[in-house]
């Protein structure tokens, strides 16, 4: 598994947040800017997924806006398949940190394999892209879990720490633990 490209799912709706979390600043940035910046060294490209974002490649959610983080890793599938890319390495777009030894964890394991306390953080087939399209149309359930289950996948257990913002109580406590 050489070529990663890398994906910030970005298509949610931050009700949680009570606003557009991707644009919640972390330091004068972004939390998407952070999102895609955590990828970029892994990848040989970052794709923004459910929104335009600065000048990453904006995909749109597969095949319709709507269908949760499943429908934002459809497109970066499709895109990695056409592309010749091996794997996607997909995040959340309030997700600001990814720590190198997880990256290197997942990709010992291998595709398809998710982060079992935050499945939109995972390592995906690209070749799996036709199979995730048939398993958005035949399928009511849009869960990550789902579809790692769905497509034979694995859970990474390990003890890795990440930041996810899923309230503004967590940006704030993120902001703390970094000051």
């Amino acid at each position: 598994m050489s070529r990663l490209l890398g994906a910030v799912l970005a298509g949610g709706q931050s009700r949680r947040f009570g606003s557009d979390k991707a644009l919640a600043e972390l330091d004068d940035r972004p939390l998407i800017a952070h999102a895609a910046a955590a990828l970029e060294p892994f990848v040989a490209e970052v794709v923004i997924c459910g929104r335009v974002f600065g000048d990453y490649v904006a995909l749109a959610d597969r095949p319709a806006p709507g269908l949760g983080p499943l429908g934002g890793l459809a497109a970066a599938l499709r895109h990695a398949a056409d592309l010749g890319f091996d794997a996607v390495l997909s995040i959340g777009c309030d997700m600001p940190l990814l720590p190198a030894d997880l990256v290197a964890a997942l990709r010992a394991i291998g595709a398809s394999v998710a982060v079992r306390a935050l499945p939109i953080c995972g390592l995906w087939c690209a070749g799996d892209a036709d199979r995730l399209d048939a398993h958005l149309a035949d399928s009511d359930d849009r869960s990550m879990r789902g579809w790692l289950a769905a497509c034979g996948g694995q859970w990474f257990e390990g003890d890795i720490a990440l930041a996810n913002i899923n309230t503004r109580a967590d940006l704030a406590a993120l902001i703390l633990r970094r000051d």
